[in-house]
């Protein structure tokens, strides 16, 4: 029922409940990662693009647990794509984060326009795996196509490809081929909060079937959809910077979905993205340099 962690196809193992920091003030980022490791979390997920790596060391030193229980997940952003470039940005990660390995690093886009740089940079990643500096590597929002021309193109499989998924965005072809490389979804706004884009704004957290599941086993919509996420197989990196809701997404593991719970969920898909398609973004418009 626990389904508390998952296994990587190198063997690796991650706390399947992980704590996101986008979009979280770097000031209330430090106390948000202390409040969730103190609450039980064993998994930080950040980026160097979200620019609060560096607070993101702080909260783990400040929450008094032993950096050896911490599984640590970062990227890197495409604006340091190209082997040495990603080199540099690992180094970078790393001196922000006050450690010397990172136990999963992403490239957080596919960089599509340019992807012979995407190419270098994951080589760049599998060096580091190698070294042991990283402990397993992957991708971020990387399409079916996308993830076949880099499995055909480098030495190995991606162990995480992180994309949306929420109940009204499931993305099944995108899940499907990462299941067939064996490559874990991780989900990001898995609840659903970057929904609200143009002129769709539903919210899962209002959708009458969740709700009703929810007051069934006495937890919340969010609880619920979280343990969705779960009870398929994924890994969900909810994000808050407030303690209570920091606390009542891990209280997620004394309950399970039945079958016919987890098909209603599932039939909430509506195939709309929220946000912009991840092909679209290059370093025209979406490159900006990582400070030191």
């Amino acid at each position: 029922m626990t389904h508390t962690h998952v296994t990587l196809n190198n063997g690796v193992t991650m706390p399947a409940l992980g704590l996101g920091v986008y979009q979280s003030p770097p000031e209330e980022t430090t106390d948000a990662v202390a409040a969730a490791l103190r609450t039980g979390y064993r998994h930080i997920d950040t980026a160097a693009a979200y620019f609060n790596e560096r607070e993101v060391g702080e909260g783990i030193r400040k929450s008094g647990v032993d950096r050896a229980e911490i599984f640590i997940e970062t990227k890197i952003w495409m604006s340091d794509y190209g082997y040495d470039q990603t080199l540099h940005g690992f180094d970078k990660s790393t001196r922000k984060l006050g450690v010397d390995q990172i136990d999963l690093i992403l490239l957080h886009q596919p960089l599509a326009a340019e992807f012979d740089k995407t190419i270098a940079a994951y080589k760049a990643l599998e060096s580091l795996l190698a070294d042991g500096r990283v402990r397993a590597i992957g991708v971020s929002n990387q399409t079916p196509a996308e993830l076949a021309q880099l499995i055909s193109r480098t030495d190995v499989v991606p162990a995480v490809n992180q994309i949306q998924v929420h109940p009204y965005y499931s993305q099944p072809e995108w899940r499907a081929a990462n299941a067939e490389h064996g490559i874990l979804t991780q989900s990001w706004s898995p609840i659903g909060g970057s929904y609200i884009y143009g002129d769709f704004d539903k919210n899962p957290l209002e959708d009458p079937a969740i709700a009703a599941i929810a007051e069934k086993h006495g937890k919340t919509s969010a609880q619920v959809i979280l343990r969705w996420h779960l009870d398929h197989g994924w890994s969900a990196i909810p994000k808050s910077v407030k303690p209570h809701r920091i606390a009542e997404n891990f209280d997620i593991f004394d309950f399970a979905l039945a079958p016919d719970e987890i098909a209603a969920i599932d039939a909430l898909d509506t195939g709309v993205r929220g946000g912009p398609d991840p092909d679209s973004l290059n370093l025209d418009n979406y490159g900006f340099a990582i400070p030191e």
